[in-house]
């Protein structure tokens, strides 16, 4: 059986990952194949305390969280049935929202940048995705997404925040990028013309 594609969609809150992802879906699926999409921090034990962690309502410090957000990766490639390297292998395509790409933007600014990407890159259970698909949005943009709607934000939600963390990751995709298939794609047009990009962007790993 051939193993599937693993494919994730970054970019800072409010960049439409969510419906891009979506899209994605049904457009690998027309072209008849499986698809799982999934998101990190994760639904494992792991990622709950994760996101209790980034709504607030318990206290760590930022290496604390660099090696949560670590923890939980490896339990999401890892994990016997519902894992990447398990996913991948019985043929279904996946795709991941968020991955080691917005570790090393988020916590790789705040606590030693050379550690949050030697914990990544040189595990040996976490895995390198196929793609990474950056969905780049100014933080003003974002953060007039994000808060339509809401009635409370997460820690990271600030503009000076998103502005640091957007150049955060080009400097990471600089860093990275030889080792890396990374796509950089324009998110201010309509949905339309993003996932029109997007899709041509993995047909070309179909195609290969």
């Amino acid at each position: 059986m051939k193993r599937g594609l693993f494919i994730v969609i970054e970019g800072i809150d409010g960049a439409g990952k969510t419906t891009q992802a979506e899209l994605l879906r049904a457009h690998l699926e027309a072209k008849g194949r499986r698809v799982v999409r999934t998101a990190e921090p994760t639904s494992f034990p792991s990622g709950v305390e994760l996101r209790a962690a980034l709504g607030g309502k318990i206290k760590k410090t930022e290496c604390q969280m660099a090696a949560m957000f670590v923890l939980d990766r490896i339990a999401h490639n890892t994990h016997p049935t519902e894992g990447i390297e398990a996913i991948l292998n019985k043929g279904y395509d996946i795709i991941c929202d968020r991955y080691y790409y917005s570790t090393l933007a988020y916590q790789g600014q705040s606590t030693s940048y050379e550690w949050v990407k030697a914990m990544n890159l040189s595990c040996p259970e976490i895995r390198k995705p196929d793609i990474c698909i950056y969905l780049d949005l100014t933080p003003a943009q974002s953060l007039e997404r994000i808060t339509k709607g809401r009635d409370s934000v997460e820690i990271y939600e600030n503009e000076e925040t998103l502005s640091r963390v957007r150049n955060a990751f080009f400097k990471v995709f600089e860093d990275i990028g030889d080792g890396e298939n990374i796509a950089i794609i324009d998110a201010y047009r309509n949905i339309e013309e993003i996932s029109s990009d997007i899709c041509a962007e993995i047909d070309v790993i179909i195609d290969k």
